[in-house]
C-alpha cells in the first residue's frame, strides 16, 4: 500500500498535483500522513515554519466494532459528512460508551521554562506571549469542529519542543473504541496528519506528535505512544520534570 507521504512526494517530484482531501470548513489541500515508516517531517524545509499553525483533534466513537458493521477507514475522518454522521441505532447499541478526549500540549521554551496547555485546570495558554501556544476550547462531545490548539510559529526560535497528546479525562478507557486523527494545518505547505488507530483498550493517554526546534530547523515526529496513566506518566516518559496534582473540570 502506498502511503500519503509517498503519493505526495511523487506528485511534487514529478510536477503533478498530488492527492486532495476535503478539510473542515475549507478547500481541499495536500495531506501528508506520518506513519511508522515515514514518521518525521521538516516544517522548515517545507516553508511551513512561520505564521499561525492550527492543530486539530477530530474523533468519533466506533459502533461498528460492537454491531458487526465494517470499520470506516482513517481516510473517512477527512470527510466531515462521514466522520460525524452517527450510525443508525448507535444510541441503542450495547457496549457503546461515551468518551471525553482532550487535546493538550506540553511545552518547553528556549529559555528553559516549561508547562502544559490543556482544558483541565483551565491552562489555555497564550498566542502572543509565552508559551505562544493557545487552546481554543474544550470539546466534550466530539463535535465537528473538534478540539484545536494554535501555535504562533513566528516565535519558533523561542520554542524548544512541543508534545501534543490526547487523554481521556473521565469515563472508561476506550482508545480502542474511537476513531481519532490529529491534523496540523501550517500557514504554508501540506497539512500533516497522524491517526490514532492502534488498539490500546486500557490506555488513558497517548503522546501523538513531538515538535522540536533542532538548530533552527522545526521538525515534527509521529509518536503515538499509549500510556496507562495521565500527564505525569507522559512527563516521566519524555523527561519534562513538572510537578503534577489532581485537577478537575468545571461541570457543565
Amino acid at each position: 500500500m502506498v502511503s500519503l507521504w509517498e503519493n505526495w512526494r511523487r506528485g511534487v517530484g514529478m510536477g503533478r498535483r498530488g492527492p486532495k482531501f476535503d478539510t473542515v470548513g475549507g478547500p481541499s489541500t495536500y495531506a501528508v500522513e506520518l506513519t511508522k515508516r515515514y514518521s518525521e517531517l521538516s516544517l522548515t524545509k517545507q516553508g511551513a515554519d512561520s505564521g499561525s499553525m492550527r492543530v486539530n483533534l477530530s474523533w468519533r466513537m466506533r459502533s461498528s466494532d460492537m454491531d458487526g458493521r465494517p470499520r470506516r477507514s482513517l481516510a473517512s475522518l477527512r470527510h466531515p459528512a462521514q466522520l460525524f454522521k452517527p450510525n443508525t441505532g448507535q444510541s441503542h447499541t450495547q457496549g457503546v460508551v461515551n468518551v471525553d478526549l482532550d487535546l493538550a500540549c506540553l511545552y518547553e521554551l528556549a529559555d528553559g521554562s516549561k508547562g502544559v496547555v490543556q482544558p483541565l485546570g483551565n491552562f489555555l495558554g497564550d498566542m502572543n506571549a509565552p508559551p505562544y501556544v493557545k487552546l481554543s476550547g474544550d470539546d466534550r462531545f466530539g463535535s465537528p469542529s473538534g478540539e484545536t490548539i494554535y501555535v504562533n510559529l513566528d516565535h519558533k526560535d523561542e520554542i524548544k519542543r512541543l508534545l501534543f497528546f490526547v487523554y481521556i479525562y473521565d469515563g472508561t478507557p476506550a482508545f480502542d473504541r474511537t476513531h481519532a486523527i490529529l491534523s496540523l494545518f501550517p500557514s504554508n505547505g501540506p497539512r500533516v496528519e497522524v491517526g490514532l488507530d492502534e488498539r490500546a483498550p486500557q490506555a488513558r493517554s497517548c503522546a501523538v506528535l513531538l515538535m522540536e526546534n533542532i538548530k533552527g530547523e522545526l521538525r515534527v515526529r509521529r509518536e503515538v505512544r499509549y500510556v496507562y496513566g495521565f500527564q505525569a506518566e507522559l512527563d516521566r516518559l519524555y523527561g519534562w520534570g513538572l510537578q503534577w496534582g489532581r485537577g478537575y473540570k468545571t461541570q457543565v
